[in-house]
């Protein structure tokens, strides 16, 4: 045989061949995910392979280790162990992309079936022959591939399920505020007849509050979206923050008239902020303060505002403390202070949640303090640009 003769491609197990091929197989995996539209449409070429290295090296990875028949039944269940680095990134991240880019679940679970059949056509067209090991290659891999796709589906649809009983849960919890004290508005007006003095306040109180409840309805499809992982959109803009603080104020004041509302300053309480999310966060941070206080006192809320750099809100009231193994939790969502009053309040545990997103996507801060002599008093800490 001379050196001029045609050499036969070298046998490659399948691991191997992933790996060597990486580039040709991606790439027409993205010529595949391209026709996936309409959720394709203007997605660059690297937003359409994000974690597909990922996804490679770890079916390579795991055609190279060992496995026991126990491992093999679970894994081709889609109950194979969860701890590992993939199970953490590749799989779940590309479900989470693949949802916030509107890609539906049959979309991204035909990705996956596109490289299942890439990489078999691909390794097939190379292969001379078959060798004793083919077949064991072609099961792992079939068996990585469904694993990957059973994480991908389990946590797609975790995330849609997080985020429609988010969406439920802020209708009931955001709109209690401004429709109760429109229909507070509304009622008086029916009661006291349009010769009344007060008529034109309540008048305007009425269109305030429906304002900022049809808000907060054009706002619930945007901040449902951090189910997804994307974070809350705010549009700043320049924001009296102690205007703000005094119409929440007055809104509430109108639902609780027993209880004192007391808005203080200090500086400048201009800067750039979303009035319409801080307003939520006001409405939120408030209303808990007197729907938890005990009435000795009254609900502060001041404004910090000396520093030109940054901001500071705090609201404070007095009545029992939140448990200290409560403070650490009580800005997730779900999650009360006072789970003891959960059957005399209606409220559900979004609030502290949701201003924790709405803070955080203005580049701030918030955590809360709790005692039994001092009250308790949430503090905001805000960036003026």
């Amino acid at each position: 045989m001379t050196g001029h003769e045609h050499q036969p491609a070298p046998h490659l197990r399948l691991a191997d061949f992933i790996r060597q091929s990486q580039p040709a197989i991606i790439n027409e995996w993205t010529e595949f995910a391209r026709t996936r539209s309409p959720a394709s449409d203007g997605m660059s070429k690297l937003a359409l392979q994000d974690h597909i290295v990922d996804i490679l090296k770890f079916v390579a990875d795991d055609l190279e280790s060992m496995q026991t028949p126990s491992e093999q039944m679970d894994k081709s269940r889609g109950l194979a162990d969860s701890d590992g680095p993939f199970r953490r990134s590749a799989a779940e991240i590309h479900a989470a992309l693949r949802l916030a880019d509107g890609f539906g679940i049959d979309q991204m679970v035909s990705e996956y079936r596109a490289l299942r059949a890439s990489v078999v056509k691909q390794w097939a067209a190379h292969q001379q022959s078959l060798a004793g090991t083919d077949l064991e290659d072609l099961t792992r891999f079939n068996e990585a591939i469904d694993q990957a796709v059973a994480e991908s589906v389990a946590h797609y649809t975790k995330t849609i399920d997080k985020s429609r009983n988010l969406f439920l849960g802020i209708l009931g919890h955001d709109l209690r505020n401004p429709i109760g004290a429109a229909s507070m508005a509304a009622q008086w007006m029916k009661r006291a007849g349009p010769a009344d003095p007060r008529h034109p306040k309540m008048v305007s109180d009425l269109v305030r509050t429906t304002d900022r409840a049809t808000r907060i309805l054009d706002d619930l499809f945007d901040l449902t979206r951090t189910s997804f992982g994307t974070e809350i959109p705010v549009k700043k803009a320049r924001t009296d923050m102690l205007s703000l603080c005094q119409s929440i104020a007055d809104e509430l004041r109108s639902i609780h008239e027993k209880q004192t509302i007391d808005v203080t300053h200090d500086g400048d309480p201009f800067g750039s902020w979303d009035p319409a999310r801080m307003g939520q966060v006001l409405s939120n941070l408030i209303g808990n303060a007197i729907q938890y206080s005990d009435r000795s006192g009254p609900v502060t809320v001041a404004i910090a505002g000396t520093d030109p750099r940054t901001l500071g809100v705090s609201v404070h009231n007095f009545g029992p403390p939140i448990p200290v193994e409560r403070q650490k939790t009580i800005f997730q969502s779900w999650m009360r202070g006072q789970v003891e009053d959960a059957d005399k309040h209606s409220h559900l545990g979004l609030g502290l949640y949701i201003a924790k997103l709405i803070v955080e996507a203005h580049g701030g801060d918030i955590d809360v303090i709790s005692e039994e002599t001092m009250g308790t008093t949430f503090k905001i800490r805000l960036p003026r640009a």
